[in-house]
């Protein structure tokens, strides 16, 4: 089939390059010429394990290629993938939908036949609703011109997984013809993998998607909420989540206790969700994710508030060494991300932070350019007084703390992640903390 995918960001970049692999002709479109011109190169604006093969094998081999013209898009394609993001809008909970309004404005009137647009944007229920109408009001093929909602699953650092061979796929359509057409789209990813598939309606679509996102961020909130009691009363938070993980109907994904969660996807769509609530007149019924957005930033507090009692009270003189920039492993996406929000307060605090990041240095650099940062980890803590696990980065957990310890000041490190072997960095001669736990031995 002939696809455009309008939107090249993490979404679209990859969604784009996934269905070439899967044998579509596809063309990718986006306002930013730079990204075209990286990506039309094979080359891609973010890191993504396994996406740089796949781009570069389908951009070679003549199925994937990029423009910036909606036109050439409305007359290359049977099927228009809609990828563009949906962030906070400012000074609001709400989403912001002016990239979603311009996709549409921009497309519709160049649609002379009948046409398929489908949504994979994060959107508040009700959104596609609008967009039906609004395509159809501008589009010179009228009714012709049908839309669906296709809802990503994406987790960073798993994208082309999750495209290739996804969990679920889910469609929201408003005919038989709309679902036979989508069906066929995905048609090598069914065949082979047997992936569930769920035909709905437009609302319940778009509900999924924030529905999915509501309660993985009530777990961790609830876990970390359970960190703070097990702080308060010696409790250890990582023995209470592997027992009642053992219960089928808990389980024991997203129980990680630690610095909580960030990125461009779970924070910016538990508050949009909400405000979309107080819209429809049911804000009572979503309040708790208020409390839910709270407990994760107050982790960042609760952080930041651990590393100045093992320095002894305050920052001004130490050395802080943060092992991650990125929001989570195997990305460099640093939105929200919450390692960089601790690094901030420690240095506005008089700390002399210094950073280090696999990946997504360049990007923390554009974000916060007063931090120090480091290509590598023991440039990063050396002369520490205290070390700072963010991000957990594998390369973080295979360090080896007896020969970091010649590196730092005081062999002090703070497991923001719950992810490090403690036993050996403490028979390394380190004291170690963590969110949740206590050791026997630490001391501070």
């Amino acid at each position: 089939m002939r696809l455009t995918v309008i939107g090249t960001g993490y979404l679209g970049a990859v969604h784009a390059a996934c269905m070439a692999e899967i044998g579509h002709d596809v063309l990718g479109v986006d306002v930013d010429t730079a990204k075209i011109e990286a990506l039309a190169a094979g080359r891609t604006p973010f890191h993504e394990p396994g996406l740089d093969e796949i781009l570069a094998r389908n951009v070679e081999a003549g199925r994937l290629r990029f423009s910036t013209s909606l036109t050439e898009a409305a007359e290359f394609g049977d099927v228009h993938f809609i990828c563009v993001g949906t962030p906070q809008k400012p000074g609001s909970n709400a989403a912001d939908m002016r990239y979603i309004d311009a996709v549409v404005d921009g497309l519709a009137p160049h649609l002379h036949r009948d046409t398929l647009v489908v949504g994979k944007s994060t959107v508040p229920v009700g959104t596609a609703a609008y967009v039906t109408e609004r395509i159809q009001t501008l589009a010179p093929v009228g009714q012709a011109a049908t839309l669906a909602w296709n809802p990503e699953f994406l987790r960073e650092g798993f994208a082309v997984q999750d495209t290739l061979h996804p969990d679920r796929l889910v469609v929201g359509v408003t005919s038989p013809a709309d679902e036979t057409l989508l069906r066929a789209v995905y048609a090598p990813v069914l065949d082979s993998d047997g992936t569930p598939w769920i035909s709905t309606d437009l609302a319940t679509a778009e509900l999924v998607k924030v529905s999915a996102n509501a309660f993985l961020a009530t777990k961790i909130s609830f876990i970390n909420a359970i960190a703070d009691v097990c702080d308060a009363a010696g409790g250890d938070v990582t023995t209470v989540a592997k027992a009642i993980g053992y219960d089928a109907r808990i389980g024991p994904r997203f129980l990680s206790a630690g610095l909580g969660f960030g990125g461009g996807c779970l924070p910016k769509d538990i508050r949009a969700f909400f405000a979309r609530a107080q819209e429809l007149g049911v804000a009572d019924s979503l309040g708790f994710l208020k409390e839910v957005d709270e407990i994760n930033m107050r982790r960042r507090l609760r952080t930041v508030d651990l590393a100045r009692e093992l320095v002894g009270g305050s920052f001004l003189g130490c050395n802080i060494a943060v092992l991650g920039a990125a929001f989570k492993p195997d990305s460099d996406d640093v939105r929200d991300s919450p390692a960089l929000n601790v690094a901030a307060a420690i240095q506005l605090q008089g700390g002399r932070v210094r950073v280090h990041d696999p990946a997504a240095i360049d990007n923390a650099r554009a974000v916060f350019p007063t931090l120090d940062y480091a290509l590598d980890i023991d440039k990063a803590c050396e002369q520490a007084d205290l070390i700072l696990h963010l991000t957990e980065w594998q390369e973080y957990r295979d360090l080896d703390p007896e020969a970091l310890a010649a590196t730092v000041r005081s062999p002090r490190i703070l497991d923001g992640r719950n992810a490090l072997p403690v036993e050996r960095w403490q028979a390394a001669g380190w004291t170690v903390r963590a969110l949740g736990r206590t050791f026997a031995g630490t001391t501070v």
